[in-house]
């Protein structure tokens, strides 16, 4: 066997590989006058079909020959025409071809004529670089299917056989499709590189820019204003747990400071700055964090109105009208009149024998009341905070757990506890004298609660000394306790947070009794007997304090 007509080679030419039995080989070698590769005429033609009465030979064995036109003959026999009939324009005996023009070949892979075959044209393989010598079967690098299109399969020119080695035919799909022309890259690659450079330098400003801003939020300081303020006074209302930066998003809002970075750090730089606590502040604008830190630490900018824990609404009513210089009543007198107006939630006071429907619902904190304000807005935000507290405590959701009827029931327990606990110590064990009291089955006080702070309440007063009990049995109120059974209607104090907690889960006891004989010890009783005893070392512990 030969390659390309180079001589005789040391292995068979084998079917698989790309160029055998192309046609555009023996068909361009065959025009006369033309240049062959490697000098003189090919050694044996190639062709581009099968011949459907042989079978290829593999190792000394013979390989079916065709002249691309489906007929073949023996390549051994180069003196013979095996299809004379059939020899227009194809391989004949003597390696000579005809001179009958061929159209040019559209789907040539090779050639790309532009002309018939037969016709002067230059010879696109006249140098040796154009025709590297091919490798044996084997040790042949893959052709890339971008160079020449071709396709191993076949396509309608060079039609794949009808069978392979084992008798099965090749699949429908792959007979008679070869691939399409590679498209010429240069345009596709500007445009990439195009696109390309206008990503990267698109990419570059981006990264700059977020670069930039990881700088300033890492390391660049926080704004911040300088100097202690612009003289323009704001009131800031800081709530209960506020920690570092709710206090400095308070700030900011209220246009105080100019950022919250900057107020967490002068706070943390402040020896003290963690002691700022919830409360009203009369603060300036535009202050630096620094100085803004300064002066929430100083009593002058504590300019509101303070309401303790357990205090009555008679007492918050003259503090505001004292905060805000008006007549002694004014708030009194406003609250009796617009206590619909001021947002109670609809749980509240509900019983007609309440005696202030405000009571209970002016929580204890810290508020701006300040000259020039309404006695009629500081009741509302009163009313407001406290129906926050309400909220949170869920009150509503609990009372039926508690065995009660009403949030406001509760909201009355936690009352009673807030002034009849003298230590926040006891709150819980106060709590839940309170509901044994309340049981149907209490035989120690009949179902009655007999507190003197209901007493006090009714009467308007605050002392130790309420009368005997028989004497008390007499005032007929429906908030004297000694008198009747259950709760009085309606709270008779403004609870705390601790109050509120202790009412929703009183420590477990099985206590109808307390006395608190000095400020560090209050004692529990179960029965009257034992109760006795204890307000015997009460009565002993005032005359040694000279009460």
């Amino acid at each position: 066997m030969t390659e390309y007509g180079r001589g005789p080679g040391t292995e068979p030419w084998h079917p698989e590989d790309p160029l055998y039995g192309d046609a555009g080989w023996g068909a361009q070698a065959a025009h006369a006058g033309q240049q062959y590769p490697y000098g003189g005429q090919p050694q044996h033609p190639q062709y581009d079909g099968w011949s459907q009465d042989q079978q290829p030979h593999y190792g000394g064995q013979q390989y079916p020959q065709y002249d691309g036109h489906g007929q073949h003959f023996d390549p051994q026999q180069t003196g013979q025409h095996p299809h004379p009939q059939q020899h227009q324009g194809g391989w004949d005996a003597t390696g000579t071809h005809g001179h009958v023009p061929y159209a040019a070949d559209p789907g040539d892979p090779y050639g790309q004529h532009p002309v018939a075959y037969g016709a002067e044209q230059p010879d696109l393989y006249g140098t040796e670089d154009a025709y590297p010598p091919p490798q044996p079967p084997g040790h042949r690098d893959p052709e890339p299917d971008h160079d020449s299109g071709w396709d191993p399969r076949g396509d309608d020119d060079h039609p794949v056989p009808p069978g392979d080695d084992d008798g099965t035919e090749e699949p429908a799909e792959r007979r008679g499709k070869g691939r399409k022309p590679v498209k010429s890259k240069k345009g596709r690659t500007g445009c990439a590189l195009m696109v390309v450079v206008l990503v990267f330098g698109g990419g570059l400003g981006g990264v700059a820019y977020f670069g930039y801003q990881f700088y300033k939020n890492r390391f660049a300081p926080a704004p911040d204003y300088a100097g202690s303020g612009n003289g323009e006074t704001v009131t800031v209302e800081i709530p209960k747990g506020a920690v570092g930066a709710d206090i400095g998003r308070k700030l900011k809002e209220a246009g105080v400071v100019q950022s919250v970075d900057a107020f967490v750090s002068a706070q943390l730089a402040n020896p003290n700055g963690k002691s700022l606590q919830d409360g009203v502040y009369t603060l300036q604008k535009h202050m630096s964090a620094a100085s803004a830190v300064e002066l929430m630490l100083s009593p002058k900018s504590r300019d509101n109105l303070v309401i303790p824990e357990g205090k009555r609404n008679i007492w918050v009513y003259e503090a505001i009208d004292t905060r805000l210089k008006l007549a002694k009543g004014t708030t009194a007198k406003v609250a009796k009149q617009d206590w619909k107006d001021l947002g109670l939630p609809s749980w509240a006071n509900s019983d007609k024998d309440i005696k202030d429907p405000l009571e209970g619902f002016l929580y204890p904190s810290s508020y701006a009341v300040a000259k020039g304000m309404k006695p009629k807005d500081v009741l509302k935000s009163m009313v407001e905070r406290s129906n926050e507290q309400y909220k949170q405590y869920d009150l509503a959701g609990k009372a039926q757990d508690l065995g009660l009827n009403s949030p406001l029931q509760v909201l009355t327990v936690a009352s009673l506890v807030q002034v009849e606990g003298k230590y926040k110590h006891d709150f819980g064990k106060v709590a839940r004298v309170v509901y044994n009291r309340l049981k149907p089955d209490n035989v120690e006080t009949a179902g009655r609660l007999e507190f003197d702070s209901t007493v006090n309440y009714l009467k308007g007063q605050s002392t130790l000394d309420v009368g005997s009990v028989a004497d008390l049995r007499k005032i007929a109120d429906p908030y004297n306790t000694y008198d009747i059974k259950g709760l009085p209607p309606g709270p008779i104090s403004n609870p705390g947070s601790e109050a509120i907690e202790s009412a929703l889960k009183p420590t477990p006891g099985p206590w109808y009794y307390f006395v608190s004989i000095n400020e560090n010890e209050t004692v529990f009783a179960v029965t009257n007997e034992e109760h006795n005893r204890n307000v015997e070392k009460y009565q002993e512990a005032r005359k040694q304090a000279g009460n």
